[in-house]
């Protein structure tokens, strides 16, 4: 079964993969997978932008998104004659003939990824690129990725990967077939800095407690002051600053629903 994994760490969102499926689908017909996408409003893989945290600690990912080719997909469920259909290697495919006028497959995807082509009365999504995998080629997205960030091929052969990835709301129990490597995850970061002699405060302790699971996280700070807490779930954590001559800082518990700058603490030297 054909499955796609996508690296988001790799992406630098230079939307080659956008551009280069506008490329292979807007000016060409490719029965009886697709009919012509319209050059607006469409983007049957778009990349998602996502800026995570306040200036200056700022966070941007951008995340390839096509059809996730879903083993319980719900677009199928939805159609009134059997016009979305899942190919023997997995691709899921909407009929381009049998499909005119039914829209409510637009609206039975819960990623975003079925547009409705107004002209044509045709709901269109990614097809996987399965005219060019008929050829034994690779879907455009992949060709013309610069950074590798985009793998398309056998499930067993990309088994190793698949095994470290996750997929995008699997809370619905849709079984996609697009699995995602560092999709992006909330962070806490923040300054530590010297008030007194208004200087950054290096190798300073900080530690992140995970209030809920009791799970603390630790990290020190770098020549700038700075600290990072990468991946961490939406939930409750405190903070608490140590360094050896300050008086030690603490930060009561405080929610986590995305990623957060706690700004620039103090450190006060303690008094002889």
């Amino acid at each position: 079964m054909k499955v796609f994994v996508i690296d988001v760490a790799k992406c630098n969102g230079c939307y080659g993969c956008q551009v280069s499926c506008k490329d292979e689908h807007c000016d060409n017909e490719w029965l009886p997978y697709a009919k012509i996408q319209p050059e607006t409003g469409h983007f049957w893989m778009k990349i998602n932008e996502k800026v995570m945290g306040s200036v200056p600690k700022v966070k941007m990912s951008y995340v390839a998104t096509p059809c996730m080719h879903c083993e319980n997909a719900p677009c199928m469920e939805a159609t009134k004659n059997g016009s979305v259909y899942r190919r023997e290697d997995g691709l899921v495919i909407i009929d381009p003939e049998k499909s005119k006028g039914q829209k409510q497959l637009v609206d039975a995807c819960p990623y975003g990824a079925i547009y409705w082509n107004e002209k044509l009365q045709l709901p269109q999504k990614c097809t996987g690129c399965a005219h060019l995998v008929d050829e034994g080629k690779i879907p455009r997205c992949m060709d013309s990725c610069p950074t590798d960030a985009i793998k398309f091929g056998e499930e067993a052969e990309l088994a190793e990967l698949i095994g470290k990835a996750e997929v995008m709301k699997p809370e619905l129990g849709l079984r996609p077939r697009v699995y995602y490597l560092n999709l992006p995850k909330n962070f806490v970061a923040g300054a530590v800095f010297d008030p007194i002699e208004d200087e950054c405060l290096k190798d300073a302790k900080v530690t992140l407690t995970d209030v809920g699971k009791s799970k603390d996280y630790v990290a020190t700070t770098d020549s700038f002051g700075d600290f990072w807490f990468k991946r961490l779930e939406a939930g409750t954590y405190a903070l608490k600053v140590e360094k050896e001559g300050f008086c030690p800082f603490s930060m009561k518990s405080f929610e986590i629903t995305e990623s957060t700058n706690v700004g620039d603490i103090a450190l006060n030297k303690m008094l002889d």
